[in-house]
């Protein structure tokens, strides 16, 4: 497999780059906009959204494969190029029941594995009494298209819900079948773990993190998580079961929760690279991008062990709509001892939008040694 293409040119797609040139791949990229940071770093680009099958169509005819970097896809277009022999990794099969956050539920639950409670919001008439059966606060999620915290709502009361229901059905045209309602987990912390899975069925995991979220959006990442051997054995299992069951080829990001009480749940699943594995770039000996295109191109699978005690990653995010750099602030960042600052190169910043991260590696796996340095991060970037 000498040339990859990829559906989606955001970061995920740009940090490929390093890897492709490491293992001798070309990326052919399909995205709608020429500022998209994986522009640059493409051998060839297919400039059309992501979700339009007739542009994947061509990007199919320039490559040997085609993988995601987004789950924005129309997966019944795909499909389409699929029975006349296009070949995705993960296949469609493995990406159906997950696009979806209602039937990616379903999915998890009739698997066995722990989800929070929840139920699909098509009808209203027993709507009372599901939400007493759940009780307050619970948790709205916009069904598909929803990622950094966007379309997930946490919801006090039923007039709230009421309320927000119908400013989103009516804004944007929706129809109150595209959410799901879940019971809001009271967790300890939230963690995470990235694992691979080749063609053969080969399955590599990354070390269990706990991430830090605001506003839904996810802000930090301490890598390995302060957890019990048996917890991390659980996560463990949880991850070959799923990409067993998938037989995903690629990589899987899979969120949870560590309740107060102890137990995980399964948060959400996303079928690629993800925001919870960029400390692998500089931390690990595989990182989660070469891990990708190693496992859809056919190749072994790297190893993914801690080249250090620990790690602490940082999100830049968008504090203000601007076009600046920023590069005095990054300047200041990377001068902190064994700091990796990755920026995306994007020409706009908004506020939450991912601009870039830091990572900076630790000599000892104290969680508590991790929130000085993120802390010192967060008050260089971000304007008191």
């Amino acid at each position: 497999m000498k040339r990859v293409g990829v559906i989606g040119g955001g970061q995920l797609a740009w940090m490929m780059a390093d890897a492709a040139q490491k293992l001798g791949v070309e990326l052919v990229i399909q995205t709608p906009n020429e500022n998209d940071p994986a522009v640059s770093i493409a051998q060839e680009i297919v400039f059309a959204p992501v979700d339009e099958a007739s542009a994947t169509e061509i990007l199919a005819q320039k490559c040997d494969i085609i993988t995601f970097e987004n789950e924005f896809v129309n997966l019944q277009a795909l499909s389409v190029l699929a029975q006349q022999g296009v070949c995705f990794r993960p296949r469609l099969e493995a990406l159906a029941p997950l696009l979806d956050k209602y039937h990616q539920r379903c999915y998890l639950s009739d698997l066995g594995l722990p989800v929070p409670q929840f139920f699909a919001l098509d009808q209203t008439e027993n709507l009372k009494s599901k939400i007493e059966y759940l009780g307050f606060p619970v948790v709205l999620k916009s069904r598909r298209h929803g990622y950094d915290g966007q379309g997930t709502f946490i919801i006090t009361d039923f007039a709230t819900l009421e309320q927000k229901l119908s400013y989103e059905t009516t804004t944007k045209t929706l129809n109150q079948s595209l959410f799901l309602l879940e019971e809001f987990v009271p967790f300890e912390r939230e963690l995470a773990i990235i694992a691979a899975r080749s063609v053969e069925g080969e399955i590599v995991t990354y070390p269990v993190v706990e991430t830090q979220q605001e506003q839904q959006v996810c802000r930090r990442v301490i890598a390995p998580a302060e957890i019990t051997p048996n917890q991390v054995a659980e996560i463990h299992a949880i991850a070959h079961t799923l990409l067993n069951s998938l037989e995903v080829v690629g990589i899987l990001g899979i969120e949870l929760f560590l309740s107060t009480d102890g137990k995980i749940l399964v948060n959400e699943i996303a079928p690629r690279t993800h925001n919870s594995g960029h400390f692998s770039l500089d931390a690990c000996e595989t990182s989660q991008f070469e891990q990708h295109l190693r496992a859809v191109c056919g190749l072994p699978l790297g190893k993914a062990a801690l080249q250090c005690a620990g790690a602490v990653m940082v999100n830049l995010l968008g504090y203000e709509n601007s076009h600046s750099d920023y590069h005095s602030q990054r300047q200041q960042i990377a001068e902190i001892p064994q700091a990796h600052v990755h920026w995306y190169g994007k020409t706009e910043s908004r506020p939450g939008r991912k601009l870039g991260h830091v990572t900076v590696l630790l000599d000892n796996q104290n969680r508590e040694s991790a929130y000085p340095i993120a802390h010192r991060i967060e008050s260089i970037w971000y304007p008191r």
